[in-house]
């Protein structure tokens, strides 16, 4: 990496934000507004790791980029899977390469180039700072092994997630001075897996003493990463390297170095508090599946955000806001949230079936057993998965919360702790009515061209399963939301267990995990696994990821999932440029092939209603409420059945809504991904470019001499080729 440009712009920025005399680079020699004496007191120094963790932490408010990961909101990375439609930034098929030769992509290497906070390296450099000043300084030994076990567990987390877009990047672990002729070349991606396994060990030893006897779970430590913390990121990380995307032949040592790692981490992350929690105990309907979501001081969270809903900073609170968009995002307008977010019908429509099995008409993993119940996609609701129940919100379904959000303007009829989701649909024109691409349609109580024909309701803070951690408020609905972010938890530690023991031929182990995931929701017996998991490694294996995709369902995991397995084609297809040695021959050159998977490529997402059928005034209604309170609705005089409560038996309530369905509204095909301007429609198109990812213009420009990926072109040397190979073990 070429230090230069880097650097002075930091320094610039550092210089504009300090008060500070000409002499600021002689008096503050971290060159970010701290005097090197501030980590010789343990509240300087804590105060320090505080901040690169504010700039480090997953959060729910943030787009991918340089500094955030997805985090299950419907941003450029989830719009490349199956959880939402509308082409997200790698998928779309009218993505052509620009005058560098090079596709538009976003930019997760660098960020802005003059900021410190905003710049991915300016991060490196803080933590490296920190690591710096606090072994420098004079410390108890003990109070170092604390804080610096924390900090190196930030810099593996920061380097992981520059590997897993880029593959090897500038391993840098020092203070750089700002020089003219510093610079610091990629290393291999080997090399970078084996620094950033290196910092969680040391992370996850220097943190034992403090957090292996239960952990922070119960202290005002809590939210702090431990031993665990460490273990289950390197446990994902070399799952990562066993993965398609890095290993392209299959070597199964890979996939053994993984399974041996995380069968001897398990007792030391479950040490530090961590487990599966409400193991035995799913609740009614998977109730307390859905209730760990919103938990803090929960079993489940190995690595989390944290977050409060505090108002206005003051006596006995907290210094700073820190809000989860997450809940006020999803909760439709009438009931004053943010509109909802829309899930794609293919994801609703591949859910498992209530036996454990997925639809027949699933055309993903077909290498697993198809359920023996009908799917009628009529009324997907019927005859699911109970995580289906949790992860979307459909026409007649209560969904409680602690508010009250009806006044005389909205015709909401429903209060806060009664809300039922009522979201059928219909149209005021014809033409509308039946063109799929128009967004004409409108909704009941309030709702009206806010309408969304299902929602997703996964992490919901709901009143039924929950003590609210949102301060609701009818001017700003759920914004001040409480509610932490789970980046880790304990079902992703056993699903990557899973995974590296099939990987490594030890299939009845990856069995056993499934299980124990499934048993949590409400399974019995065999789960709905069938028998041949146990020898057949690619059912098992397909398995596996079927359940990641449910299991992990909106929680920003599907698309990293999707690029380690190549699942757009199958890997069957290289980059313009790239050797002959990235041929995929593991996998029989095939991993779609091998696990019986649709590739994404080709595909299209649509969305779904549940509109008035014509018996209703010809499915036509009004677009507002008259002035005389006539109401658009053409089933205002329709009666109701009892909206599905989760708290009760799911059977005869989605049997009397069935057969309300039957007589008064149909699925009705929406647009979902774009169509071109002859309304023709579109079809996915991952490039195998973006399984591992090149440079932009504007980080080769700051950074000239930094080798440009192959199967990219160099658009500092001319357009050549590149010439760093992300798969190269020396």
């Amino acid at each position: 990496m070429k230090i230069k440009n880097l650097s002075f712009a930091l320094l610039a920025s550092a210089a504009l934000l300090s008060s500070c005399s000409d002499d600021f680079l002689q008096d503050k020699k971290s060159y970010d507004k701290v005097n090197e004496d501030a980590y010789n007191y343990y509240e300087g120094a804590l105060g320090r790791l505080a901040d690169i963790y504010s700039w480090s932490l997953p959060n729910t408010s943030a787009d991918p980029g340089h500094r955030n990961n997805s985090t299950g909101n419907a941003d450029g990375q989830a719009k490349c899977t199956e959880e939402y439609s509308g082409f997200g930034d790698f998928v779309d098929p009218q993505k052509t390469k620009g005058t560098d030769g090079n596709y538009s992509i976003p930019d997760y290497f660098q960020g802005q180039a003059n900021s410190i906070q905003t710049n991915a390296w300016g991060r490196i450099r803080n933590i490296n700072d920190v690591i710096r000043g606090i072994s420098k300084s004079t410390l108890s030994q003990e109070e170092k092994d604390e804080l610096l076990g924390q900090a190196y567990f930030l810099r593996a987390w920061c380097y992981y997630n520059f590997v897993k877009w880029y593959g090897g990047v500038p391993i840098i672990t020092e203070v750089l001075e700002p020089s003219e002729s510093s610079f610091t070349p990629r290393s291999t991606t080997k090399a970078c897996i084996e620094f950033i396994c290196e910092d969680l060990d040391r992370s996850a030893e220097m943190l034992a003493p403090f957090t292996t006897n239960g952990g922070w779970q119960k202290s005002e430590q809590y939210g702090r990463v431990t031993s665990g913390t460490a273990l289950a990121l390197k446990g994902r990380v070399l799952v990562l390297w066993a993965s398609p995307i890095f290993n392209r032949a299959n070597d199964t040592q890979r996939w053994e170095e993984a399974y041996r790692a995380i069968e001897e981490s398990l007792p030391v992350i479950n040490s530090c508090g961590y487990g599966l929690a409400y193991e035995g105990n799913p609740g009614t309907n998977a109730s307390n599946w859905a209730k760990m979501f919103n938990e803090v001081s929960n079993p489940e969270g190995v690595f989390i955000s944290l977050y409060n809903a505090v108002e206005s900073p003051g006596p006995g609170a907290p210094d700073y806001r820190r809000y989860s968009s997450w809940e006020h995002g999803i909760r439709p307008s009438n009931a004053m949230g943010g509109g909802g977010k829309t899930p794609s019908a293919m994801l609703v429509d591949m859910f498992p079936m209530k036996d454990g099995k997925r639809p027949a008409l699933s055309k993903s993993y077909t290498v697993l057993d198809a359920s023996s119940t009908n799917y009628n996609e009529e009324y997907p609701f019927m005859d699911r998965d109970p995580r289906f129940y949790r992860t979307f919100a459909f026409p007649g379904v209560r969904w409680a919360f602690n508010g009250d959000p009806t006044s005389e303007s909205n015709h909401n009829p429903y209060k806060g702790n009664e809300y039922e989701l009522w979201n059928y649909v219909w149209y005021t024109k014809d033409e509308d009515r039946n063109n799929i691409e128009s967004g004409a349609n409108y909704g009941p109580d309030g709702l009206l061209g806010n309408a969304k024909g299902f929602y997703v309701r996964k992490r919901t803070d709901d009143l039924d399963t929950n003590s609210p951690r949102y301060v609701f408020n009818p001017s700003n609905g759920f914004k001040q939301s409480a509610a932490p972010y789970m980046e880790i938890r304990y079902a992703e530690v056993l699903l990557n267990y899973a995974e590296a023991a099939c990987g490594a031929g030890k299939m009845g182990v990856a069995v056993e995990q499934l299980k124990r995931i499934r048993q949590r929701v409400g399974y019995t017996g065999d789960c709905g696994l069938q028998a041949s998991l146990a020898s057949d490694q690619a059912a098992c294996m397909a398995a596996i990821l079927y359940e990641r995709q449910i299991e992990l369902a909106y929680e920003g995991k599907r698309f990293d999932d999707m690029r380690r397995w190549m699942l757009f084609d199958g890997g069957t297809k290289l980059p313009e440029g790239a050797p002959s040695t990235w041929t995929l021959t593991g996998w029989s050159g095939n991993t779609c092939a091998y696990l019986g998977f649709a590739p994404m490529n080709g595909q299209r997402r649509e969305n779904l209603e549940f509109r008035v059928k014509a018996i209703h005034n010809n499915g036509l209604g009004g677009e507002k409420w008259g002035s005389k309170g006539e109401n658009p609705d053409p089933m205002a005089e329709v009666a109701r059945p009892s909206a599905v409560d989760l708290r009760q038996d799911l059977e005869p309530q989605l049997a009397s809504l069935q057969e309300w369905y039957q007589t008064n509204l149909e699925r009705n095909k929406k647009k979902g991904d774009s169509y071109d301007s002859n309304h023709t429609e579109l079809y996915i198109q991952f490039h195998p470019e973006f399984y591992l990812l090149g440079f932009t213009q504007s980080v080769k420009t700051s950074n000239e001499q930094l080798a440009q990926t192959m199967g990219w072109h160099d658009y500092t040397n001319g357009g050549a080729n590149g010439t760093f190979d992300p798969l190269a073990l020396e």
